[in-house]
C-alpha cells in the first residue's frame, strides 16, 4: 500500500462510491473552508495496482502559538474496522502532519456505529463496530468533549416507497398537522440565491428564541455557489399569502436528503404548522426523485427512561414503524500529534473558561 496526495478530481470520483461519503467530504467544503483562511489538502491509501483504498479531504489553519490545526470533517472515507487499513492510514498521515507544523487532528467519520430503532435500541442482530472504535482508541484518539457535528440522527428509510405510502407510516398528530397546513393555505417553494436573506431572517429569530448560534448569510450564499448548480442543495420556504412563515436548508448528497438548518416564525407556528409543510415536501421529493433516505439530522441523544426532547419527538413523528431509525454515528476525535503543545493548549482553554 501506498500514501499520497491525489486531486480534487480523484477524490470526488472516490468518495461518490464510498459507503462513508458525506457532503463534508467533497471538493466543495474544501473550497468553502479555504475562502475562510483555511489550506485544503487531498490523500489517499492505494493498493499496488494504484486503486484507492481509503482517502480523505484534510484543512488545516495555524490556531495556537503558529502551531496548526488539521480537519477531517465528515471524514476520513475509510473501514475503520479494517485494522491494518486504519493504522496504515493514520501513521502516515500523522507523520505528515507533525512534518508539516501540525500539533492535533480532528475528525468526525461519516461511519455508523451501533445500528439502533426509532426508539434509539438497539437492533436484535444488527451491526455493531465497536472494532472500529477500539481501532480508534489504540491509536491514540480521545472523543471529543465539544463535537460540531451531531453523534445521534434520526432518519427514515425510503425504500422505494411512494410518498402515499410515506404519509400512511407517519404518525397520526403528524398527518393532522400537514393537512391543516395545507387547508390554511401554506404553500412551498424553493428560494432563489437573492431571497436567502429570508432563510437568515427566520433562522436569526428562530437562533435567539432557541439559544444557538446562527450562520452568518455568507455561508447560505457560499453553500448556493457551490452546491446549487449540481442540484445538491436547496434552500426552502413555507408561506402563505407571500408572507414567509418557516424556511430550511437542504442537502442532497448521494442516496440521501439531509434536512439540516431551520427555523420558523413563533407567532404563526401552531396556527398554520408550516414546519410540517416543509418536512412532507421534501420527503415527497426525495421519494420523487429515488433518494434512499431522509435524514432529519441531530438530536440531542437516545432518549433516557423514555423522555424525549421536542425536536426528537417532531422528527420521530414522520415514523411511527420500523423504517424509522436512530442513527448512531461512531462520534468526534482527537488525535494529538505534538502532546506538549496539546496539553498546553487544554490547560490554557480551561484557564480561559474560568
Amino acid at each position: 500500500m501506498i500514501f499520497e496526495p491525489i486531486t480534487p478530481g480523484d477524490f470526488a470520483t472516490y468518495a461518490a462510491k464510498s459507503p462513508y461519503k458525506s457532503f463534508m467530504q467533497t471538493p466543495e467544503i474544501a473550497e468553502y473552508r479555504e475562502s475562510n483562511g483555511w489550506t485544503p489538502y487531498f490523500f489517499a491509501v492505494k493498493d499496488a495496482k494504484g486503486k484507492i483504498l481509503a482517502a480523505t479531504m484534510l484543512v488545516a489553519k495555524p490556531t495556537f502559538l503558529g502551531k496548526s490545526t488539521f480537519i477531517a470533517p465528515g471524514g476520513p472515507l475509510l473501514d475503520l474496522e479494517d485494522t491494518k487499513l486504519t493504522q496504515f492510514f493514520f501513521k502516515h498521515l500523522r507523520h505528515y502532519i507533525k512534518s508539516h507544523n501540525g500539533y492535533v487532528l480532528h475528525i468526525s467519520p461519516y461511519y455508523e456505529l451501533t445500528e439502533r430503532d426509532r426508539d434509539g435500541q438497539p437492533l436484535k442482530n444488527g451491526f455493531d463496530h465497536q472494532k472500529a472504535l477500539k481501532n480508534l482508541r489504540s491509536l491514540g484518539f480521545q472523543p471529543l468533549a465539544n463535537p460540531n457535528q451531531p453523534q445521534y440522527h434520526f432518519a427514515i428509510d425510503i425504500d422505494d416507497r411512494t410518498p402515499d405510502q410515506l404519509l400512511a407510516d407517519f404518525k397520526r398528530n403528524t398527518r393532522g398537522h400537514i393537512r391543516k397546513a395545507d387547508k390554511a393555505g401554506v404553500t412551498v417553494r424553493e428560494l432563489k440565491r437573492e431571497e436567502l436573506n429570508i432563510l437568515k431572517q427566520i433562522t436569526e429569530s428562530t437562533a435567539a428564541r432557541r439559544d444557538f448560534t446562527d450562520k452568518p448569510l455568507s455561508y447560505y450564499e457560499q453553500m448556493y455557489d457551490l452546491f446549487h448548480k449540481k442540484g445538491e442543495v436547496k434552500f426552502m420556504v413555507a408561506e402563505v399569502n407571500g408572507k414567509p412563515l418557516s424556511a430550511a436548508m437542504f442537502m442532497l448528497y448521494g442516496s440521501e436528503v439531509v434536512y439540516l438548518f431551520s427555523g420558523s416564525d413563533e407567532r404563526y407556528m401552531k396556527e398554520y404548522n408550516a414546519q410540517y409543510a416543509i418536512q412532507w415536501h421534501m420527503i415527497k421529493y426525495a421519494a420523487e426523485h429515488k433518494f434512499k433516505r431522509y435524514n432529519f439530522y441531530g438530536i440531542s441523544g437516545l432518549p433516557k427512561n423514555g423522555d424525549l426532547d421536542g425536536i426528537y419527538e417532531f422528527k420521530k413523528g414522520f415514523a411511527s414503524g420500523p423504517h424509522g431509525h436512530v442513527i448512531e454515528l461512531i462520534g468526534s476525535f482527537d488525535l494529538p500529534i505534538n502532546k506538549p503543545f496539546c496539553h498546553l493548549h487544554s490547560l490554557l482553554s480551561k484557564l480561559k473558561h474560568h
